[in-house]
């Protein structure tokens, strides 16, 4: 293979990856715009709500570490391509759902198959790239990640309303299997010309080492809290009742409120690949990071409290979504602070707590709803009033006050691999 060929096929593994990325954030955030016809559908409370919709976090939460031991000891294709089908199928099932179980199972098999994506897009990006381009490279990843998201929100609003949940639902299950597919006849796990040693994990190595090397290293815990509390917010506002809130607040209809909230993904997606360029150039990760939580803390209280007129909410959701998107650095720090042959289980412990925090956080966001709830419904559904929201939301800004805390006990890499043995 030339050296050109070797580049394009670099940037199509690459591209083939994030696009999982992109349909993953799809599903995930999917039910933001069909809360109504969930809640009616299968004549449940916002508790309930909020479970259904967690149902996807607690697959992605049990296989997370699992999920990147396999990576690393099979390799990305083989395990990926499986995750993909197994997130369509979820889909599928879910697209389907007679039941309210049937939907929870569902939703659950979409989330054990999007645990892989992250995981994955990042072993094959430190295969097949510069570790120098890592941060960039994550932050591309993320941007396609959050076009999903946008995807998710306005764009499936309007699909919903052409047709119905369940045929949009089932039509974006049978692209998964596709995907998946495409994924398998491309994708290779290893790129000859990468002279780092990020190779697979040898297969005689022993697994609980391995997890016990990320256990053991203090920073993989900070960095994995952090990240859980940071990102929160984004699944919790963005993935799931900021659309309704915006819509009561605002008195708009659902598209026009899930317009407003995929600024939010709009904003991330911009800021991503910009914040891990920038925390290359300037050799810091931290104080990127510093600035960026605290801002996105600022502008979401704006966002809750403020009287707002829409034009100055689309500014705060894009500024929100922004800085916030300075949270995926802790991905490049973690895998600075890990071994190159663990990367994918470092990783995966990281993301177990980002879906701990949304597997904890939907369904008490439900609970605190129901709790103030007036007792107005449409169609069977519950409408909860605007005092109710912001009451409710309040968990939002305390979670990423809670993020900037951390960053105080977090150390600086530089941008330089630092092993635990040699940690200061």
């Amino acid at each position: 293979m030339t050296r050109k060929k070797h580049h394009f096929l670099a940037w199509t593994i690459w591209f083939l990856s994030s696009l999982f990325m992109f349909y993953k954030y799809a599903i995930e955030v999917s039910p933001s715009v069909m809360t109504t016809h969930l809640m009616s559908e299968f004549h449940i409370d916002g508790a309930q709500l909020g479970n259904l919709a967690a149902c996807y976090f607690y697959a992605y939460l049990l296989i997370q570490i699992p999920a990147g031991l396999l990576v690393d000891r099979f390799g990305p294709r083989r395990v990926t391509t499986i995750a993909i089908a197994i997130c369509a199928f979820g889909t599928i099932v879910f697209a389907n759902s007679s039941i309210l179980f049937l939907a929870q199972l569902g939703r659950f098999l979409s989330g054990f198959g999007a645990a892989f994506a992250a995981l994955n897009c990042l072993k094959l990006t430190a295969n097949w790239f510069p570790s120098n381009r890592f941060a960039l490279m994550a932050g591309l990843m993320m941007t396609l990640g959050m076009l999903g998201a946008v995807a998710g929100q306005a764009p499936l609003s309007a699909f919903i309303n052409s047709m119905s949940w369940r045929q949009a639902l089932f039509i974006i299950g049978v692209a998964g299997l596709v995907l998946a597919a495409i994924f398998w006849l491309v994708v290779r796990d290893q790129s000859k010309y990468h002279l780092a040693p990020i190779n697979l994990m040898p297969k005689n190595s022993n697994l609980w080492e391995s997890v016990r090397s990320v256990f053991k290293n203090k920073q993989s815990w900070l960095l994995s809290i952090y990240s859980g509390f940071a990102f929160a917010p984004l699944t919790v506002f963005g993935g799931l009742w900021g659309v309704p809130y915006i819509a009561e607040t605002f008195q708009v209809d659902k598209t026009h409120a899930a317009q407003v909230v995929s600024l939010i993904f709009i904003g991330f997606a911009v800021g991503a690949p910009l914040w891990g360029w920038f925390s290359d150039f300037i050799g810091n990760r931290k104080k990127v990071m510093y600035v960026g939580t605290s801002i996105s803390t600022i502008a979401f209280c704006f966002i809750l409290y403020a009287p707002l007129s829409l034009w100055s909410l689309n500014i705060l959701m894009f500024l929100f979504g922004f800085f916030a998107s300075t949270f995926l650095i802790c991905f490049s720090m973690i895998r600075e602070t890990n071994a190159p042959a663990v990367a994918a289980t470092a990783i995966g412990f990281m993301n177990a707590f980002d879906a701990l925090l949304a597997a904890f956080s939907d369904p008490l966001t439900g609970k605190f709803l129901d709790l103030a709830w007036d007792g107005k419904t449409v169609e069977g559904a519950r409408i909860f009033s605007v005092v109710a929201y912001k009451w409710t939301l309040t968990t939002v800004p305390i979670y990423l006050i809670a993020a900037v805390v951390l960053l105080f006990f977090i150390k600086e890499t530089h941008c330089k691999h630092i092993y635990p043995s040699t940690m200061p």
